[in-house]
């Protein structure tokens, strides 16, 4: 076989499978195999009814731009559309501040491309989304971790962090945060740290990349939809660019999702975008676009929310009357469960046990930018029933028992 490896380029030797997409194919493998590990929308949260009455009116009117080439930014009125939702969250905002893209990672991935030069400092939560990593990994930046308390970042160990990188002569482009219902941990970053953080970015000249796709998906018996204020509705300095998407709100497959930023950056990212697509699918956006004027965005809402909340009380149940030997806080919101092991059991090697006898979930580590997390599991509940729920616990209990 013939050596290539001489031909890839620096970012193209650093490039990783992600460990949660890896585990996606594990499941496509086996039917058999219960998944805690992608963060998938359950599927019985699609309005199919709603999408096929849309579909047939979008393909029956024949528009001229339904299957055309369209604007990098997006689809004018879902731009527009974006607008009225940034409104909701306290955001106003300007059409020369949104980009549509295709995904929330496509958001990342450009904003990694007009931001960081090799060796930037891109400070992360420990631990961190996995999807993050790899945007901000392919185009040099050294990853920092940043400890979390049980209501998001510590703001002391931010400082420290910050002034240990710039002693070493390092420049600091950016924190990385999901403030509501971190992937992977859930937790929720308390509103007195939200606003902190906007005045320390000011302070210390960095920005803020604000990703926040599970900012709908609370838990009322816990949570209220003033806690998940975004970061950037109380921003007046223009330090924070913010992305969220429609993939867990509506359906994935659609590949539709936002960027805001100030305009000078959001047209950088739009020529980045222009290499990459050229256009997010314009079908996609006009689906999106009907789902948000007709009132099934807005429907949505509480459905999900109802539903995921079920499922957190189904798998919280089951590992309680299980007896597993995790520990854990109950996520407020969001999709996922994060738990620590008990000593001595290393996540790695009891995932080789696992799959065996059938369940899989995320590594913790996969989440750490400092080899470190490897006592966590992350546990997706979205997407199983609540009968694969119970039994995956019962599976996973078994393997930690042995």
């Amino acid at each position: 076989m013939k050596d290539y490896e001489r031909f890839f380029s620096e970012g193209g030797r650093v490039l990783r499978e992600s460990p949660i997409r890896k585990m996606g194919t594990v499941l496509a493998a086996s039917r058999e195999v219960i998944s805690f590990a992608p963060g998938y929308p359950a599927n019985e949260s699609f309005p199919w009814d709603d999408f096929r009455a849309i579909a047939d009116d979008l393909l029956t009117q024949h528009s001229d731009d339904l299957l055309q080439y369209g604007p990098t930014r997006g689809y004018r009125p879902l731009l527009d559309a974006i607008i009225d939702v940034q409104k909701t969250r306290g955001i106003n905002v300007t059409t020369d501040q949104v980009i549509v893209t295709t995904g929330s990672q496509q958001g990342l991935f450009l904003l990694a491309r007009a931001l960081f030069d090799p060796g930037d400092v891109v400070l992360v939560e420990l631990p961190s989304y996995t999807g993050a990593i790899t945007a901000f990994k392919s185009f040099g930046a050294d990853l920092v971790g940043v400890a979390q308390d049980d209501d998001g970042i510590n703001l002391e160990d931010l400082d420290r962090t910050l002034a240990r990188v710039r002693g070493e002569g390092r420049r600091v482009k950016c924190l990385y945060l999901v403030p509501n219902f971190q992937n992977p941990t859930g937790r929720l970053l308390s509103l007195e740290k939200r606003r902190a953080l906007v005045e320390w970015a000011e302070r210390e000249d960095v920005l803020i990349v604000e990703d926040d796709p599970y900012r709908d998906i609370y838990f009322t018996d816990v949570t209220t939809e003033a806690d998940t204020r975004p970061i950037a509705a109380d921003d007046p300095y223009g330090r924070v660019l913010y992305l969220s998407s429609f993939s867990k709100t509506l359906a994935p497959g659609f590949r539709t999702a936002w960027l805001v930023a100030p305009p000078v950056i959001a047209s950088k990212v739009e020529l980045a975008k222009q290499a990459i697509d050229l256009c997010t699918s314009g079908f996609d956006q006009q689906m999106v676009y009907q789902a948000c004027v007709r009132g099934v965005l807005a429907a949505q809402a509480p459905r999900l929310r109802a539903l995921y909340q079920h499922k957190r009380d189904v798998m919280v149940a089951a590992l309680r009357e299980a007896g597993t030997p995790l520990t854990w806080l109950d996520p407020r919101g969001g999709f996922f469960l994060w738990a620590r092991l008990p000593d001595g059991l290393h996540a790695d090697t009891l995932l080789e046990r696992a799959t065996a006898e059938g369940v899989i979930y995320v590594t913790g580590s996969a989440f750490f930018v400092d080899a470190t997390g490897h006592e966590y599991v992350r546990l997706s509940f979205s997407s199983p029933s609540e009968a694969r729920i119970r039994e995956g616990v019962e599976r996973l209990t078994r393997v930690m028992r042995s």
